[in-house]
């Protein structure tokens, strides 16, 4: 083993638990601002798709795991690396993080750890990004590993942290959602402050998974971990209430890209982890349009439902309808028109 995969492994075993949340509050890139830059409220960092097309990022690894049913840790850093070098064409793996982020921001890691041990964000995949996080100059104290609940993070993996000097790791139960409702079509929530005064700059960090319900739960669902009331936005199949959650202000504004956890992935079932449900798909999926990639991500857990003899989801009463309703005229939150779709599918 060498160096570097110890200190990956042993990045969050050393994080302490803390009694207070420490750190200053987030700095908000103005909606304003990034208007007046030209740069999609979505994310400030340019895309490299073809001319009117938003690109999605495939990087598959068959040899993810060896062999045994643990992600390796230095594959998974290979596989971000080729599929962010792969999303911004570039040659060095700092170079992608140089274009989402910049020293001095306070950078959050928004997981999805609501699945369990089978079925959440990979503990090795957010240490790959916090390294190259802060070989380029991000500060380990700036970065926040966070989720709804921190209970549900330390069963995953992810044990907590509020120690000054070492990244920040906990949920938004520990400091709690802002008292004033942040409002948007159907939906009136009140946000977590880990988004709203914590932290400038978001990753999505979500699964490739089913869900009961809303047909397909992936990049813009997992932002009903930054609300108070996701409870109240399950109506009509989560329509248009995801779309609803994804235009607040705050959530639009300090987005920057999705990294979907595609190692495991779930087609019947979700979200919890029903292994009889679940494959390795051994992949990572890039973007900065959360509709594109949520659109992908529905074909492929199409495509793994009708290898299982399965109906489709629309057969089975839960298409996933919030897509299109994200891409329509009052959102306009990305495409979910294939023909729209740059998709690159790349080998580690």
């Amino acid at each position: 083993m060498n160096r570097g995969d110890t200190s990956r492994r042993d990045f969050l075993k050393k994080c302490a638990t803390g009694a207070a949340v420490l750190g200053a509050a987030g700095k908000a890139w103005p909606e304003q601002a990034m208007r007046a830059e030209g740069m999609p409220l979505l994310a400030a960092a340019e895309q490299t798709a073809a001319p009117g097309k938003s690109k999605v990022v495939i990087a598959r690894d068959a040899m993810l795991r060896g062999t045994t049913t643990t992600v390796d840790s230095s594959r998974v850093l290979s596989l971000l690396d080729r599929a962010m070098q792969s999303f911004f064409n570039v040659d060095h793996p700092a170079e992608p993080w140089k274009k989402l982020v910049r020293p001095g921001d306070t950078v959050g890691l928004k997981i999805n750890t609501l699945g369990g041990r089978g079925l959440s964000t990979n503990v090795q995949l957010v240490e790959a990004i916090c390294e190259r996080l802060q070989e380029i100059g991000i500060k380990a104290h700036d970065i926040i590993i966070w989720d709804r609940d921190t209970d549900e993070m330390d069963r995953v993996g992810f044990h907590t942290s509020t120690a000054d000097n070492r990244v920040q790791c906990f949920g938004t139960d520990r400091i709690g959602y802002e008292d004033e409702l942040s409002t948007f079509g159907k939906v009136g929530s009140r946000l977590s402050k880990i988004l709203t005064q914590r932290t400038n700059v978001m990753i999505n960090l979500p699964i490739l998974k089913d869900h009961e319900s809303a047909g397909v739960t992936i990049a813009m669902k997992n932002m009903y971990g930054v609300i108070h009331n996701p409870n109240k936005c399950h109506p009509n199949g989560c329509d248009p209430y995801v779309a609803d959650v994804n235009m607040l202000p705050a959530v639009r504004s300090k987005m920057r890209i999705t990294i979907c956890d595609a190692t495991t992935a779930c087609y019947e079932g979700g979200p919890g982890f029903k292994p009889q449900y679940s494959w390795q798909e051994n992949a990572l999926m890039v973007s900065q349009d959360p509709v594109a990639l949520d659109y992908t991500s529905w074909q492929i857990i199409e495509k793994k439902r009708a290898e299982k003899k399965l109906e489709t989801l629309e057969a089975a009463g839960r298409p996933p309808r919030y897509i299109a309703t994200a891409a329509d005229a009052k959102h306009q939150l990305g495409t979910n028109d294939p023909r729209r779709i740059d998709l690159i599918e790349v080998s580690a």
